[in-house]
């Protein structure tokens, strides 16, 4: 099949989260099963000059967005060897900006303009490039414009007589909503903008948009899958997303073990594997409190955090548990990552009390989250909700026991040690659910006891949690099967 992607960002062109890790990942591991990929892409400041060679495809032409009419051009490079192809929709005014989607005064006011545009334009470059395509896998609301577009024959173009159309969720909350007048920036016809479609309490959804029309829809993990047809989860599309339950499925996002395994990971102080972590993670506990100037205590259990300080996060959880038991806990506490100013504060300021026990960096850097990784003993990802979650499953290679909120793909992917004979046998890390500051009390005091007192059972989840295989290979299969599902409903529909 020819699978075309089109996507919002993709590593290494340009990331702002987890999206750009999928979409980098899967033309490659989806191109390995013998499949041909193409992506599309924004033509991004940052994109642009990404150091990858640019072969102009020659393909240029103007789109009318409401009467304005906007010129195009399509660039061209490849990816993973040429594995995949990556077309980028250059158009200055919409894309050569510092920031993706907004700066520090909010979102881009134009952000509806914007990617209409680009969703109109990857339509039209798909024509002219003439492209045979197979399926149209768009993720998330900035490409929720193109499944409307093949369903709806918009443009008359070709290639739709061969097309299905899968769309992907990787965060139900950001939905892409516009005032009711954006429709026209869309070039749909206004009968669509209906209550089953494209409208959402008066106003235009892109999201919605693309679970409307696709073929198919999936999301990052089977859990979150089932909580996003939920009031409580749903973000107001859980009708939406019942009524198309029998085409949703959740497949939980691969981990690029080139990058994170600690048999190879040229950032960390000493590599190792499966059988000899005890020493590698030694070595490189005492690096990690070395560099972040807390003392060298081979007993001392370490508990990583790292992340947006956010309360989607659970940072309202780790705030008071860290405020109220970090001089009680017999451990230390090392975090990386930004956001808010409420939780920076008081991470600071926890930091300046509790020297030996709580270290602190306000930023991000890619080689010290490698380093906690392989450093820490616990990593402690505490989400209110979490679509997927990539770091509990960096820890679970790097020996590192996560400690998590039962939620989305946190709950898929760690396995509680709940105390009975039958989870002692599977369990990967710790998982409460009972999303309360009690709950997350009483879930890390567990694994600081095991920790302390049964030695066997700890190294039998370290041991466990290194030889899950969380691969791309894997959930490739699983996309491969939805491409043939959707193809197989559209032409059910009689569209093929």
């Amino acid at each position: 099949m020819h699978i075309v992607l089109a996507a919002s960002e993709a590593v290494p062109f340009a990331k702002t989260g987890g999206l750009a890790d999928v979409c980098g990942a899967l033309p490659k591991h989806l191109a390995a099963r013998g499949h041909r990929c193409s992506l599309f892409l924004p033509g991004y400041r940052r994109a642009i000059h990404s150091g990858q060679p640019m072969e102009d495809t020659h393909v240029s032409f103007v789109v009318d967005m409401a009467g304005k009419q906007v010129a195009a051009r399509i660039l061209k490079t490849t990816m993973h060897e040429g594995a995949a192809d990556v077309y980028f929709v250059d158009q200055p005014h919409y894309f050569d900006r510092e920031h993706l989607y907004g700066d520090e005064h909010g979102d881009y006011r134009d952000n509806a303009e914007r990617f209409a545009f680009f969703c109109r334009t990857v339509v039209e470059a798909i024509e002219r490039l003439q492209m045979h395509v197979d399926v149209l896998h768009a993720h998330d609301w900035q490409a929720g414009l193109l499944p409307a577009y093949v369903r709806t024959g918009f443009g008359g173009k070709r290639w739709y007589q061969h097309a299905a159309s899968v769309m992907t969720i990787h965060n139900l909350a950001y939905q892409g909503r516009f005032w009711s007048h954006d429709m026209n920036l869309t070039g749909m016809d206004w009968q669509f903008f209906n209550w089953q479609q494209m409208e959402f309490y008066g106003d235009l959804n892109f999201l919605k948009t693309g679970i409307s029309f696709a073929d198919f829809v999936t999301t990052v993990s089977p859990s979150y899958a089932q909580e996003i047809q939920t009031p409580e989860h749903g973000c107001g599309l859980d009708g939406v997303l019942r009524a198309k339950q029998s085409r949703l499925l959740g497949i939980v996002n691969g981990v690029d073990y080139n990058v994170w395994d600690p048999r190879h990971d040229s950032h960390i102080a000493q590599n190792f594997g499966v059988e000899n972590w005890r020493d590698g993670k030694t070595v490189c506990k005492s690096d990690l409190q070395h560099m972040m100037g807390l003392p060298a205590d081979p007993t001392k259990p370490v508990i990583g955090l790292i992340g947006r300080l956010a309360e989607q996060k659970g940072w309202d959880l780790v705030k008071p548990l860290m405020e109220g038991s970090v001089e009680q806990m017999p451990a230390q506490w090392i975090i990386l990552g930004n956001g808010e100013h409420r939780f920076a504060t008081a991470l600071s300021q926890l930091a300046a009390r509790y020297p030996d026990k709580v270290a602190v960096r306000l930023e991000f850097s890619e080689p010290l989250a490698h380093k906690i990784e392989a450093g820490a003993d616990m990593f402690l990802m505490p989400s209110r909700y979490e679509p997927c979650g990539l770091n509990q499953l960096y820890s679970l290679r790097y020996g590192t026991v996560p400690i998590v909120h039962a939620t989305g793909g946190l709950n898929d992917t760690v396995a509680d040690l709940a105390g009975d004979a039958e989870s002692a046998d599977r369990a990967t890390g710790f998982a409460f659910r009972d999303y309360s500051l009690h709950g997350i009390t009483e879930c890390v005091w567990r694994a600081l006891n095991i920790y302390s007192q049964d030695c066997n059972q700890w190294g039998r989840l370290v041991t466990r949690g290194m030889q899950q295989d969380w691969s791309w290979s894997t959930s490739a299969s699983f996309y491969e099967s939805v491409y043939s599902r959707a193809r197989e409903q559209a032409a059910i529909e009689g569209r093929l």
